[in-house]
């Protein structure tokens, strides 16, 4: 269980922060920038949830699927905030990424084919799903360049994988929200060359 009984330290005043495992690392440093996006991932998707969902849809799958998400990140922002085997330590795995394609392959089956790429649009719900899908694929571009420059077993691949996988189901729930894919904005190629 997590405790905070106080939420300032004034530890980080000097332009670090310490991680999961007590070591400190500068704020600007490849691994504090990758969870600081996944938190702004999570942010954005909060905000879908708040301006993008009526009343009436706050019990809805999407809206459910979407809290889950929510959480996953934060289990996420720990698996990167302590660098190292997993040993004791949360670990994103295997099965998280499997549920996510089974969310994906469910909202799929039932949205129109696509004939185009899509544009950001559509509805209110569509658009901030979009905007999330971005900071993910942002996040996801950190993650990757921080296993790439970190030792071998430094991030655990999985959090790459459910990322990926992430973004994949924010594009299909964003045309879900656009009226399965009919609200689509779509892409019209050289249209005002």
């Amino acid at each position: 269980m997590v405790y905070l009984s106080k939420i300032y330290t004034k530890t980080g005043d000097n332009g670090t922060t310490q991680l999961g495992d007590g070591s400190t690392l500068p704020k600007h440093h490849l691994r504090v920038t990758s969870y600081g996006t996944v938190d702004e991932l999570s942010s954005f998707i909060g905000l879908a949830l708040v301006d993008g969902f009526e009343p009436s849809q706050e019990e809805s799958e999407t809206y459910r699927r979407l809290r889950a998400v929510q959480n996953d990140l934060f289990d996420v922002g720990s698996d990167l905030c302590v660098p190292g085997e997993a040993g004791e330590k949360l670990r994103i795995s295997k099965s998280y990424t499997e549920r996510i394609e089974s969310w994906i392959d469910e909202v799929n089956a039932d949205l129109e084919p696509l004939s185009s790429f899509v544009l950001p649009g559509g509805t209110r719900a569509a658009s901030y799903l979009h905007v999330a899908r971005t900071v993910c694929r942002r996040a996801e571009r950190e993650v990757a360049a921080l296993a790439e420059f970190e030792d071998e077993g430094a991030v655990n691949p999985e959090v790459l994988r459910y990322l990926n996988r992430l973004s994949d189901l924010l594009f299909v729930l964003s045309r879900a929200a656009n009226e399965g894919g009919k609200s689509d904005v779509l892409w019209v190629p050289g249209q005002n060359g």
